[in-house]
């Protein structure tokens, strides 16, 4: 497979208009305008969001003029696509700060010395009211409306803030003003990556690209998400990351090498080759570990947490080094378990007990809302805490 076809096969979920057209325009030598969004709207990126990364990397690396574009300006409305509600707006400050730790963490993933940083506050912000009455022009209301979290949202009788409905216009401006000629996303994003296209074609009559790319699946099968914990993040631990990957199951292990890796699908194919023999997935799955873990943090890293992880979980052992935590006598698990982010919700802590996943000083937790001990708190096979009573 050449590397225009891996290109244009690998992680995608769609190109529109057509894989051939856009393998056409590619095969010509001609260098394209591509860019990948992301707003700043939290400050982490994990291995989901790195799927987009790869592919912009792969366009950089072919020699074509890539851009990385922070929505600072997009921000502070908050695209909507994939929630059933508005986005809190956020402050230009918040913003700032949410991007302070992005760049780090895709660094990673992408060479920014091949590829443009660009905030799309330099060009949206100057726009007038006249401009932006001249954009929406070239859409239709109805077609927003017509999304289906959006007429979802209307029948529960849900508000619709008005200025949701120039998140698709901004967003289309910022694939105009860049002249781009291919817009990567994951699918939740066609619709606002498909009003660039719209302007493109309506202003310069020019035939533009959308890749939306596959989602992968967070270590318990769902969409990764902060609030479910199934999420790997790109500035985990080595250690943590080892022990996530360690913990999805046998059926994604194909789709984390695919998704998550630099590894070749000639490797990959192998891979699942053996996997359909009757190789054990735990061998397989430890080098799949492995890779993600060196890939992105470093081979030493990658190592000792390899070595970490056979000892402390397939072997049974506690860490060398335990994080002391205070607690005082009417705490409970419950808080402890918030608060030392083990656990997002109360839900999640009520699940991890019944699952049979807590224990305080080797001895199980029944009760969410019972109260701590000083002792050794351990949360599933590889967290642990210890509570030190606060005098």
């Amino acid at each position: 497979m050449d590397k225009i076809e891996e290109l244009l096969t690998r992680g995608i979920a769609n190109i529109i208009p057509g894989k051939k057209e856009l393998s056409e325009k590619l095969q010509t030598g001609e260098k394209l305008n591509i860019y990948l969004g992301i707003d700043p709207t939290s400050t982490k990126i994990h291995l989901g969001h790195a799927v987009a990364l790869r592919k912009l990397q792969e366009f950089s690396e072919l020699g074509h003029h890539v851009t990385f574009l922070i929505g600072d300006f997009t921000a502070l409305i908050g695209d909507t696509s994939d929630k059933d509600t508005e986005r809190p707006v956020l402050t230009s400050e918040e913003i700032k700060q949410n991007f302070q730790t992005y760049k780090k963490q895709a660094e990673k993933i992408v060479d920014f010395s091949k590829i443009k940083v660009v905030h799309n506050s330099e060009w949206l912000s100057k726009l007038t009211f006249e401009d932006i009455v001249k954009l929406t022009q070239h859409f239709s209301t109805g077609d927003f409306v017509g999304r289906e979290l959006i007429r979802k949202r209307l029948a529960d009788n849900k508000r619709v803030g008005l200025h949701e409905l120039l998140y698709p216009v901004m967003q289309g401006y910022d694939s105009y003003f860049m002249d781009t000629d291919i817009q990567i996303g994951g699918t939740d994003q066609t619709f606002n990556m498909q009003a660039g296209r719209t302007l493109q074609k309506d202003i310069r009559k020019k035939q533009s690209f959308v890749m939306t790319n596959v989602i992968l699946e967070g270590t318990d099968g769902r969409k990764m998400s902060k609030s479910w914990g199934n999420a790997i993040w790109l500035d985990d631990t080595a250690e943590d990351i080892y022990a996530k990957v360690m913990a999805i199951t046998d059926e994604l292990i194909v789709s984390y090498y695919t998704l998550g890796t630099n590894i070749s699908l000639t490797e990959i194919k192998e891979i699942e080759s053996a996997l359909q023999k009757g190789e054990h997935p735990m061998h397989i799955k430890k080098e799949l570990a492995f890779q993600i873990t060196k890939e992105l943090t470093s081979l030493e890293e990658a190592e000792a947490a390899k070595e970490s992880f056979e000892k402390r979980v397939q072997g049974g052992e506690k860490p060398e080094t335990i994080a002391d935590y205070k607690i005082h006598k009417t705490m409970t698990v419950s808080e402890v378990l918030i608060q030392t982010e083990f656990a997002t919700s109360k839900s999640e802590v009520r699940r991890l007990i019944d699952q049979g996943g807590v224990t305080l000083n080797d001895e199980k937790v029944t009760d969410p809302e019972s109260k701590v001990e000083e002792g050794i708190l351990k949360v599933g096979k590889r967290k642990f805490v210890k509570l030190v009573l606060e005098k």
